[in-house]
């Protein structure tokens, strides 16, 4: 997706400290989406029956593109005993967080977070491969995002008879001029595509849709607000601390494009099988 994943899934995450005027203690702004489960629209019934579908061929390996925390995968790990994951992103605090979940769910020695790009990986095919919100991570950050050739990408990772969840964005209408100008900067309408024509693309990389959903309403304000939530209570408790004013540019920002695409853009998740 594009950068209106600043305001779904895969935001640089702010970590820095400093001292305040007020109270004179060490603080530091909260992560962006400190407390989420998972980074993007995805509520606990939902990422049950996905985990549970992976899950049924009993993959052997789990390859996790732009993985973040890499929720999901560990979730599917838990369910097939003896699989192996590989978790890649750039985000070193996102990783750590996931190096953590794993060692607290008894999973560390059967999963790898890696600090690289997805970009050309030469990562082994896959029985399962989770890209969920990330489908930039497999493209030249230098090129114009084309969902397409990250498809084709996921249809060289994935192993035959494996599986691919991919959730991807797509227009639930395509944008007037005015509703793009209040969504991320530089947002245009082949941005992304409709749900017709990303199930299109995905039949054309060679795949087949065994399973088409998209998030609801209630899932895409509880991952925004949730988001935001502890950087906001922050903010208000903290209005005078050094890195106030640019934590409240960069939370006001994500918020004003979220409410420009509220309603206008869609989260779909396919669990796609390879042919042949």
């Amino acid at each position: 997706m594009t950068d209106a994943i600043d305001t779904t899934a895969r935001t640089a995450r702010t970590a820095r400290t400093a001292r305040t005027s007020d109270t004179g203690k060490d603080t530091a702004p909260p992560r962006f989406g400190a407390g989420l489960t998972f980074h993007g629209p995805l509520s606990e019934t939902r990422a049950t029956r996905i985990v549970s579908r992976l899950a049924a061929p009993a993959p052997g390996t789990v390859l996790d593109i732009g993985c973040g925390w890499g929720e999901l995968m560990l979730r599917v790990l838990a369910e097939t005993p003896g699989a192996r994951g590989t978790g890649i992103d750039i985000d070193a605090g996102d990783l750590a967080h996931g190096r953590t979940l794993a060692a607290a769910r008894g999973l560390a020695d059967r999963v790898e977070y890696a600090e690289e790009s997805g970009h050309g990986t030469t990562r082994a095919a896959a029985d399962t491969v989770l890209c969920v919100g990330s489908s930039q991570a497999l493209l030249d950050p230098d090129q114009p995002h084309d969902v397409a050739a990250a498809l084709r990408e996921l249809r060289r990772l994935v192993r035959p008879g494996g599986r691919v969840l991919l959730a991807e964005g797509f227009w639930e209408r395509v944008p007037t001029a005015a509703e793009l100008a209040r969504m991320w900067p530089g947002a245009a309408s082949f941005d992304h595509c409709t749900l017709a024509g990303l199930v299109d693309l995905a039949v054309e990389a060679g795949f087949r849709t065994a399973w088409v959903e998209t998030a609801t309403r209630d899932e895409w304000e509880e991952f925004e607000s949730g988001y935001r939530h502890a950087v906001e209570v922050w903010l208000a408790t903290h209005p005078d601390h050094p890195l106030a004013a640019e934590t409240r540019e960069r939370v006001d920002r994500q918020r004003s494009a979220w409410l420009g695409y509220r309603g206008i853009l869609g989260i779909a998740y396919l669990t796609l099988v390879p042919v042949g």
